[in-house]
């Protein structure tokens, strides 16, 4: 990690201005596997804290795995307060592992193209939930999510880039750590809100 916030520091001061006010960034890590992807699936467009609130009630009512969320009905997803779409998107996944259309364990052995090329073909897993996993889970360090809002906010408040390109471009001179330049990023939105998150 100290390589990686040496290197980015000589890219730009920022980076050492984050760590000087808030310390360092907590590296966000999740076990490997299914349980971890509908987690994920949970937290799209909501906040962490109120997605693990509903897979910790799915957890109370079931045992998450692809066998019992393939038969949980959608009446009892609405129950433990699953929106519509992210029932059919679970169901999606579980269905994919059930069918071995998707082995999760052999992800830890691909590449990370080859990972979102096998992950993007299931309906309801876009790009943002799978650099959240190949960073949390399989511990990339090179990944930028740029579909993060809280990444995204960011780099406008701190660098004063607001399109979406230029901040591509910009942040591949944090390459071949831009996933700790993203911890970094993320360390600061919460800390300027006052807000901590347990990943």
């Amino acid at each position: 990690m100290q390589e990686a916030i040496d290197f980015l520091s000589a890219k730009n001061p920022i980076f050492l201005e984050i760590i000087e006010k808030y310390g360092l960034p907590q590296i966000p890590k999740r076990p490997q596997g299914f349980e971890t992807l509908v987690l994920l699936i949970l937290e799209q467009q909501v906040s962490i804290d109120s997605a693990k609130a509903t897979f910790l009630k799915i957890k109370a009512h079931t045992i998450c795995t692809p066998e019992k969320m393939s038969v949980l009905s959608d009446e009892e997803f609405r129950n433990l307060g699953v929106s519509r779409q992210k029932t059919k998107y679970i169901k999606i996944l579980a269905d994919a592992v059930l069918n071995k259309e998707l082995d999760i364990e052999s992800l830890a052995t691909k590449s990370p193209v080859q990972v979102r090329e096998e992950l993007i073909r299931l309906k309801g897993i876009g790009n943002w939930t799978i650099d959240i996993y190949l960073m949390f889970c399989l511990q990339e360090p090179d990944l930028i999510p740029l579909g993060d809002i809280a990444v995204v906010n960011t780099i406008k408040e701190l660098l004063d880039i607001h399109d979406r390109q230029e901040m591509e471009i910009h942040s591949q001179q944090w390459s071949p750590y831009r996933s700790y330049a993203t911890y970094l990023l993320w360390h600061y939105y919460l800390n300027k809100r006052n807000r901590k998150i347990t990943y």
